[in-house]
């Protein structure tokens, strides 16, 4: 025990004094992002089903935080909320086709500035040919070309393997996979694998200076890739459906109400087996690591860019604020500092993460950067970080405030969703809903309507409102009102600082979408 408390004492001391410095032994930073993997898919987490030891071990060796949460439950706002510390509403950044702006500092040109190494291995979401301070980018066009210059050996003959992705113009059973195929490819031949093992190049180089490396996966995104050799790892079978509460019905996005019970199982197992292929590949890019010499003095960040739905409230997506879409795996390992196999109930909301980086490795943070640093609940300082966490889609024009209790949904409910989950019933003007997550976690009972909770509600409301006021990229057009409906009613709507990007006509094969 006393040699517990001594070595701990020892981390504290080396953590205040890492944060400080400023030479050449500053910390690297390998940073991990998985598209769409919720929290509750995760081993590290509870889940036993699903095997992810590669995560499990990360967690081991680090802190997992049990209430982290996107700040937009979609890829484009999320991923470039978190890289630049600053909210998607700031930044202008809340709908999926619409490009990081130029004018927004990106964790990797602050790093860069201080003599740090950058490179981005796949999936990034800027929607522009810029780089954002990122030395080094390969991406799905790097693997694309490597496999017509290296055609990989033809499939052993009878095996089934998914068609083209087409969601919304096929049924939803197809382009969520229900039948659980592989992709058309090996495991050796898999995007996901090239893009671990150019991280694991990286990662042997020699040199001479600190590195950020970002590996950005696509899985499990939907149509939920995995090789061939994982074809029967999880049988639908092994999974229950939840069942919609009894408030979802109007909700449920038209696409998926004709899907049948043996449909949604299926895509409950396809999402298994594509988290299980993504786990892998973190393994592949943490071994490469240990190889290196470098483990003892990297930060190691992994988290999910957003969460997933596999039948909650009737939905297989993300799209909205209920916890399965927006409460994250967040997993950060630094053995210099942070005591391994510790766990954090702190509310967090990554747009903290990059101060949190910034402070670790001894470099001054800008001025307009929104999140808080959280060297202290790593250091085990303390275990509160934020009273509210706050999250925002702008294609259903929705808000969310959580105070780690009650939450608060608002949906204005006065435009058609264009995001492709419309649930084909009229629209029902503004909504809030009141979850209390402490004796309903599945939020299926909507309290907003009972007379007990009326000062709650208005409390809430106008958290949200006020927090959407303080982060608004342009405040003067806020209607001057003390009533937090009608800011919300302005400040939930889109408006975006670069007109998004129009869509393709026709996707990348190998691509798994946003």
């Amino acid at each position: 025990m006393i040699r517990a408390v001594f070595c701990l004492a020892i981390a504290l001391s080396t953590l205040d004094g890492l944060c400080a410095q400023a030479g050449p032994r500053r910390p690297n930073v390998l940073w991990i992002v998985a598209d769409d993997h919720a929290a509750y898919v995760t081993g590290a987490y509870g889940n036993r089903q699903v095997r992810t030891p590669n995560l499990d071990r990360l967690a081991a060796s680090g802190m997992r935080f049990d209430r982290a949460f996107c700040n937009s439950p979609m890829c484009t706002p999320s991923r470039q909320s978190f890289l630049t510390g600053r909210y998607p509403r700031t930044i202008g950044v809340s709908l999926l086709s619409t490009p990081l702006p130029e004018s927004e500092t990106t964790l990797a040109e602050l790093l860069a500035e201080q003599g740090y190494e950058t490179a981005a291995i796949g999936k990034m979401h800027f929607n522009s040919n810029l780089r954002h301070g990122f030395e080094l980018r390969i991406d799905l066009g790097d693997y694309q070309r490597a496999r017509r210059e290296n055609p990989p050996p033809r499939l052993p003959e009878g095996v089934e393997v998914l068609p083209p992705w087409r969601p919304f113009k096929d049924p939803a059973r197809i382009w969520l996979n229900s039948r659980c195929l592989p992709f058309g490819a090996r495991e050796a031949e898999m995007a996901g694998t090239f893009l671990a093992e150019r991280a694991a190049e990286f990662l042997a180089r020699p040199r001479q200076r600190p590195f950020f490396l970002m590996v950005s996966f696509y899985e499990p995104h939907s149509p939920f890739h995995f090789p061939i050799e994982y074809r029967g790892r999880y049988q639908p079978e092994q999974f229950q459906v939840p069942k919609p509460g009894p408030e979802d019905d109007w909700q449920i996005p038209a696409i998926f109400r004709d899907l049948t019970e043996a449909e949604r199982r299926g895509i409950i197992a396809a999402y298994y087996t594509s988290t299980e292929f993504m786990d892998r590949n973190v393994g592949l890019v943490l071994d490469a690591l240990a190889r290196s010499g470098h483990a003892d003095n990297t930060v190691v960040i992994y988290l999910g860019d957003n969460g997933y739905s596999l039948g909650q409230h009737g939905r297989f997506e993300k799209h909205c604020c209920y916890h399965p879409a927006v409460r994250q795996p967040l997993l950060i390992r630094y053995p210099a500092a942070v005591r391994p196999g510790s766990s954090s109930s702190a509310l967090v909301e990554f747009v903290d993460i990059v101060p949190t980086v910034l402070d670790l490795c001894g470099v001054p943070k800008p001025q307009n950067l929104q999140g808080r640093s959280l060297v202290d609940v790593l250091a085990g300082r303390t275990n509160r970080h934020r009273e509210h966490v706050f999250v925002e889609y702008g294609h259903n024009e929705e808000g969310m405030v959580f105070d780690g209790r009650w939450k608060l949904i608002y949906e204005r409910g006065k435009r058609r969703r264009d995001d492709g989950y419309d649930p084909g019933l009229p629209l029902r003007g503004p909504t809030i809903r009141l979850f209390d997550l402490q004796t309903d976690p599945e939020e299926l009972v909507n309290l907003a309507g009972k007379p007990e909770n009326s000062q709650r509600v208005e409390s809430l409301l106008r958290l949200l409102a006020d927090h959407f006021r303080r982060t608004d990229r342009q405040p003067h057009l806020i209607p001057r009102s003390d009533d937090p409906l009608v800011v919300l009613d302005h400040c939930v709507q889109p408006r975006e600082a670069v007109p998004p990007r129009k869509k393709p006509t026709k996707k990348p094969s190998a691509k798994a979408g946003a």
